[in-house]
């Protein structure tokens, strides 16, 4: 039985960075945003429902976040819609993961992992973390959102300072050289703990 640890953080954190660190070490990734990704691409197990739901939302054959989100600002009980929808496909996709990953540690990388319950299914989790002053500079820097919707983002989600509390691990992503050592350090840990078991 694989371990199974997830990988969660704020945004601008430094996430996807720490998720390709783990990779490095030989662990399995499975990453919710590319999850979601798939299944909102043509072809996607999502496209076919959601178009049931909101035609609008389907734009050659593929779910359109950026209509979603129009959708969802127009009908706040949308959201709860797209979720019914999406949640079990993600849990195939995951048991998909699980099934056929080859690694003694599975990482989880899933940005809402508290704020969803997620972690009930991890054997441990880490957090990823930044001072607040380099999150604000690497998300607005990515050129993709104004500071409104990163301020609206951050809103959303638990405050760093929680999850860093409710973690087993937490990984300063001040520097890469840093972030590499810290998880090496982890990877031991919990390859020895298996080991001793």
């Amino acid at each position: 039985m694989s371990f199974r640890l997830g990988l969660t953080g704020s945004i601008g954190m430094g996430k996807s960075t720490t998720a390709t660190l783990f990779a490095q070490q030989g662990c399995a990734i499975w990453d919710a945003d590319a999850a979601v990704h798939r299944l909102y691409g043509p072809g996607g197990a999502a496209v076919a429902p959601m178009a049931a739901l909101f035609p609008d939302a389907v734009i050659d054959g593929a779910v359109s976040r950026d209509a979603l989100k129009g959708i969802i600002s127009q009908d706040p009980q949308a959201l709860k819609q797209i979720e019914q929808v999406v949640h079990p496909l993600l849990a195939n996709d995951r048991a998909d993961f699980v099934e056929n990953a080859k690694s003694d540690i599975l990482v989880f990388d899933i940005p809402l992992l508290f704020e969803t319950g997620g972690n009930a299914r991890m054997d441990a989790v880490v957090v990823v973390s930044a001072p607040a002053d380099v999150q604000r500079s690497r998300v607005l820097q990515r050129g993709t959102m104004t500071e409104a919707q990163f301020q609206a983002i951050l809103a959303k989600q638990m405050p760093d300072a929680e999850k860093r509390a409710r973690a087993d691990f937490v990984i300063e992503t001040d520097t890469i050289d840093h972030a590499r050592q810290q998880v090496e350090n982890i990877v031991q840990q919990i390859r020895k703990g298996r080991a001793d078991a």
